[in-house]
C-alpha cells in the first residue's frame, strides 16, 4: 500500500461567545489573538484549524487535524496548509502509511510541530483501519473506555470564573482549570471563589501560564497552604525558558508544578526532568508534533516517576477523538483530561458522537473512547462544508 495523496480543507469556526468570561480578566499574559486574530479584518473571535486527508492506492484513507494557533504553536493556517500541501505532503507520496516512524522522520523539522502533528493523526487513523484496530488499541491497549472532562475557566473577576463553574457543572463537568498568573492575591480570591462555587469534592487546578516569577510562584504557593482550596496542581508558574526559576519553585514548595510552555516535545520533556524542574508534563498532540512523540512524553515521564496531564489544544470531533483514544491508551495521567473546545463549538461529527462527545455530559463527567476502527470518527460533511475556506489555484487559503 502507497500514499497516493495527501491533501488539506482549512476550516474556521467563528464563535457565539468568547474565551474571557470577564472585562476584568486580571492575567498578565492575556491569550490576545490565540482564539481570534485581533485585527481590523477580523475583529471577531475565531477558532481556524486544518483538516489533513491522506490517501492510497488501496481505498484506504485517514483523518488527521492540525490547529492553527498563532499565539501557542507559532503558526497560522494559512503556514499549516502550505507546509502540509506543498512540502511535506509531497514528500510522502509513494511510500507506505503503516510506517508511521519513517514516514514522520522524512518530515522531522524542527519547527512546524502543528502541522506534523496532523500528518501524524491521519496516519495513525488510517494505519489502524488497515491492521482492523482502533488507535488506542494500535497505541498499547484499552486501559478505559470513559475518559474524565475538565474545562479551563480564563482569568476574571472572582465572581464572573466562578459564574462560568457553576454553568458548566450543570452540564456535569467535575474538573476545572482556572487561568491565574496575576497578582498572588487576587489569583487567590479568585481560586477561593470557585471553591466555594463548586464545593470541596470537584477537581480544581490552576495554570499560570508563566505569569509569576520564581519569588511569585513561591508566595502563591504559600498563600495557598493556608486556604481550603485544595488546588491539585499548579501549571507552568513561570517563563518557559526559565527551567531554574521552576526547579526553584518545585524544590521549596509542596504542591506538584506542571510544565507546558517548557514542554513541547520529547526533548523538551528530558530537559525539563534534567532540570528536576516539573512534577508534571503537560501533553498535547499538537505541541509535541503528533500522537507518536505523545506517547514518548508519557514514556520518558513514567519512567522517571513524573505525572501527565492531557491538555488542551483546540480541535474538532478529530483532535476530540485523538485525544480519548491516547487518553485510553496511556499508563496514567493526572486528573482529567482538557476538552476547553467543548464550550466553544460542536465536535463536527455524523452521527451520535457529534452529541456524545459534546456537552452535556454525561452524569459521571465523562464522554466515551470511540469505538470501531482508526478514530472510529466520521465528520459531518455538511457542517465542514458551511465552515471550509475557499482555496486559491495552488490549493492554499
Amino acid at each position: 500500500m502507497k500514499i497516493t495523496r495527501i491533501h488539506t480543507t482549512p476550516i474556521r469556526i467563528p464563535l457565539t461567545c468568547f474565551f474571557y468570561n470577564s472585562t476584568h480578566a486580571g492575567t498578565k499574559r492575556e491569550w490576545n489573538g490565540r482564539l481570534s486574530r485581533i485585527s481590523p479584518k477580523r475583529p471577531n473571535p475565531i477558532l481556524e484549524y486544518v483538516l489533513v486527508h491522506v490517501e492510497t492506492d488501496a481505498g484506504l484513507k485517514g483523518l488527521g487535524e492540525a490547529p492553527a494557533d498563532i499565539g501557542f504553536f507559532g503558526q497560522t493556517i494559512e503556514q499549516i496548509q502550505v507546509a502540509i500541501d506543498d512540502y511535506m505532503g509531497p514528500q510522502l507520496t509513494g511510500k507506505n502509511p503503516l510506517e508511521i516512524e519513517a514516514c514522520m522522520d522524512l518530515i522531522d523539522y524542527r519547527e512546524n510541530s502543528s502541522a506534523k502533528s496532523g500528518i501524524d493523526l491521519a496516519l495513525h487513523d488510517l494505519a489502524a483501519k488497515a491492521t482492523g484496530l482502533s488507535v488506542s488499541e494500535m497505541l498499547g491497549g484499552v486501559k478505559r473506555d470513559r475518559i474524565p472532562v475538565a474545562i479551563e475557566i480564563a482569568g476574571g473577576a472572582p465572581e464572573d470564573m466562578a459564574n462560568e463553574c457553576r454553568k458548566y457543572m450543570k452540564m456535569h463537568v467535575r474538573a476545572f482549570k482556572p487561568k491565574i498568573g496575576s497578582i498572588p492575591e487576587k489569583d487567590i480570591e479568585r481560586l477561593q471563589a470557585i471553591r466555594d462555587t463548586v464545593g470541596p469534592d470537584v477537581s480544581l487546578r490552576a495554570d499560570a501560564n508563566r505569569g509569576y516569577s520564581p519569588d511569585e510562584a513561591i508566595h502563591f504557593c504559600r498563600l495557598l497552604e493556608k486556604t481550603n482550596i485544595n488546588l491539585e496542581l499548579l501549571e507552568q508558574p513561570c517563563d518557559a525558558w526559565d527551567l531554574p526559576g521552576m526547579a526553584r519553585v518545585c524544590q521549596e514548595v509542596e504542591l506538584p508544578i506542571e510544565a507546558d510552555e517548557s514542554c513541547f516535545g520529547p526533548h523538551d520533556a528530558e530537559a525539563v526532568i534534567r532540570a528536576k524542574a516539573a512534577d508534571v508534563l503537560n501533553i498535547k498532540i499538537g505541541k509535541a508534533g503528533g500522537l507518536a512523540p505523545a506517547m514518548r512524553i508519557a514514556h520518558i515521564a513514567r519512567e522517571a516517576g513524573l505525572q501527565c496531564v492531557i491538555g488542551t489544544a483546540f480541535g474538532t470531533g478529530v483532535k476530540i477523538a485523538a485525544k480519548l483514544h491516547m487518553a485510553a491508551a496511556i499508563g496514567d495521567f493526572s486528573g482529567a483530561v482538557e476538552f476547553t473546545e467543548l464550550g466553544l463549538h460542536g465536535p463536527l461529527l455524523k452521527g451520535e458522537l457529534d452529541q456524545q462527545l459534546a456537552l452535556p455530559l454525561a452524569e459521571d463527567g465523562c464522554m466515551p473512547v470511540p469505538q470501531g476502527l482508526g478514530l472510529g470518527i466520521e465528520l459531518d460533511p455538511d457542517q465542514i462544508a458551511a465552515i471550509a475556506l475557499p482555496t486559491g489555484k495552488n490549493g492554499s487559503v
